[in-house]
């Protein structure tokens, strides 16, 4: 196979030469099929440089015509460019690129430091970029995002105009599917820019917390800010809980539910994946949980606490400083934008996944009737076909079967895999690669303490539970400190009824993240090992404002 491990492989950048599993570890968390790859990964990588163009932050001309660079994969895995991320921390004013480090990516074990090139330094795309924040911290609420707005809408009325998919023929289907593949980039690109612009914000918030020696104000003034899309499903889900399971006000409820969330669900991103639509019972299970857990664990009394926190140390920020009019009025206007740009990323995202969903619907009935034909073994086969081959394969189905067989087996060999987290250059071949379930780590106990990084600020003391399938939730009861490998949307609604939540990776601005301010649970991030390390059933403090955990005692 040469350089190309798995047929979805890409070509990497040489100009850019560092990748990460940071951040799209948690969107993608298992390998990237090769219909994705083909179609939505593609389009995700020219929506990101319409980001970057619009921003001012890159020429289009620094980007390769036809080729990845701000993705890429290999060995069947996504990574993204942590040089371009980087490099726009450099020629961004106010940034750099460890805050870029810090808030997207979290610990990076390996990651070199960046080191300058000829072509990085840019002062006329600082201007621009300069003049884009000048407009980021005119934007006050969520409101004034008028374009996110206008994209929510249109994105509904894909699920509202959705025709009976049952009365399609193959080829409408994939017409259909194709249809969804410019909204994919557009709605992409506003995704991505509306996420470097909530970094404005952030890092001027971090900057002067850290200069007045007060950095643990940082989290509890970007919590608990309302309008986080993300968090909706959560709240929704905990009213059901309070509902008779099986009763009409809860079918009815649950079918509203499924229709206005059915998009969301594990590795959302990728269409073979099941989404709650597709699987209510992946719903149904974090409903379970919460239908246990006292009314106290209601998320919309801990997003109260939350926000008056935030005013509070808000108005103590902006009074250790109001004797520096220029610093004091900085602070103000981020405190203030903060409001529109942190639920605006959630808001982007939410609306992009509305469109990956009508994708999967689509690709979903041509996979049923596939099985039915006796063509594919599983409906989600069709993530194994890639874009260029599918109208082949919908005139001469057969043809393709064992070629769907294959690779699926090495998709199921890949995904038993742990890749790399940080390579310069290219990888190694997925041969060299560890098996996951081979992880040895040094395992905690009492006294011990693993470091993270603060995710929603407040303690918590707990019974550990690691949940490693969120798909599976049911050893988690409420009160206890669930520890998890990563948090997508599908794990996001199990943070209500525990008491505290520990993560191997994130950082900052993670989705899940921020939907755990605004559900106002105490998050570590970033705790490296933490479900190899961390006993089950032991009781353990987390600290959020800290990012520092405790094993009290053992099981």
């Amino acid at each position: 196979m040469g350089d190309k491990y798995y047929v979805t492989d890409t070509s990497l950048s040489a100009r850019f030469p560092i990748y990460t599993r940071a951040n799209v570890g948690e969107v993608f968390p298992d390998p990237v099929t090769p219909l994705t790859s083909s179609t939505a990964l593609y389009e995700a990588e020219l929506g990101w440089r319409d980001a970057w163009v619009r921003m001012g932050a890159f020429d289009a001309d620094e980007f390769p015509p036809d080729d990845f660079c701000q993705l890429g994969v290999q060995g069947g895995y996504c990574y993204l460019n942590a040089s371009l991320i980087r490099l726009f921390g450099e020629r961004a004013p106010g940034l750099s690129w460890q805050t870029m480090d810090e808030q997207f990516f979290g610990a990076q074990p390996g990651i070199p430091p960046y080191e300058q090139m000829d072509g990085d330094v840019r002062p006329d795309l600082g201007e621009k970029i300069g003049a884009t924040f000048a407009w980021v911290f005119g934007q006050h609420s969520l409101s004034d995002l008028t374009e996110l707005t206008d994209d929510r809408n249109d994105t509904k009325a894909l699920r509202d105009d959705r025709p009976d998919l049952s009365s399609l023929s193959n080829e409408q289907l994939w017409a259909r599917f194709l249809e969804m593949v410019p909204w994919h980039r557009k709605m992409f690109g506003h995704h991505l820019f509306t996420t470097y612009m909530a970094t404005v914000p952030v890092g001027a918030i971090s900057a002067v917390a850290t200069a007045v020696g007060r950095p643990d104000l940082i989290m509890p003034i970007i919590a608990g800010i309302g309008e986080v899309d993300s968090a909706e499903p959560s709240h929704a889900m905990w009213a059901l809980s309070r509902m008779p399971l099986g009763s009409p006000q809860f079918d009815a409820a649950f079918s509203a539910f499924l229709y206005e969330y059915g998009s969301r669900g594990p590795n959302e991103w990728e269409a073979r994946s099941a989404s709650w639509e597709t699987r209510p019972a992946l719903a149904l299970a974090a409903i379970d949980r919460m239908r246990v857990s006292p009314d106290s664990a209601d998320p919309a009394g801990h997003h109260a606490q939350r926000a008056a926190e935030r005013e509070a140390a808000s108005a103590e920020l902006l009074a250790m400083v109001a004797a520096d009019p220029a610093t004091h009025g900085q602070l103000a206007a981020a405190i203030a934008c903060s409001k529109a740009w942190l639920p605006g990323r959630e808001r982007t995202k939410t609306n992009n996944i509305r469109v990956v969903h009508e994708m999967r619907m689509a690709m979903r009935e041509i996979g049923r009737r596939m099985v039915e034909a006796g063509v594919f073994d599983e409906i989600e086969d069709f993530g194994f076909i890639t874009k260029d081959e599918m109208p082949s394969f919908l005139a001469h189905p057969g043809a393709m079967s064992a070629t769907v067989r294959e690779r699926r087996a090495e998709y199921m060999r890949l995904e038993q895999l742990e890749p790399p987290f940080v390579f310069v250059g290219r990888t190694d071949g997925p041969d060299t690669w560890p098996r996951r379930d081979a992880a040895v780590a040094n395992g905690l106990t009492a006294g011990d303490v693993l470091a993270g990084m603060p995710g929603c600020p407040g303690q918590a003391e707990g019974i550990a539970r690691v949940v490693l399938d969120s798909n599976d939730p049911f050893a988690l009861e409420p009160g206890d400190i669930l520890i998890a490998p990563i948090t997508d949307p599908s794990w996001t609604p199990l943070f209500v009824p525990a008491a505290g939540v520990v993560v191997d990776v994130g950082a900052p601005l993670s989705h899940a993240i921020i939907v755990s301010r605004e559900l106002g649970i105490p998050c570590v991030i970033s705790a490296t090992g933490a479900t190899r390390r961390i006993p089950n059933g032991a009781r353990v403090r987390v600290d959020g404002s800290t990012g520092v955990v405790t094993v009290l005692e053992l099981p």
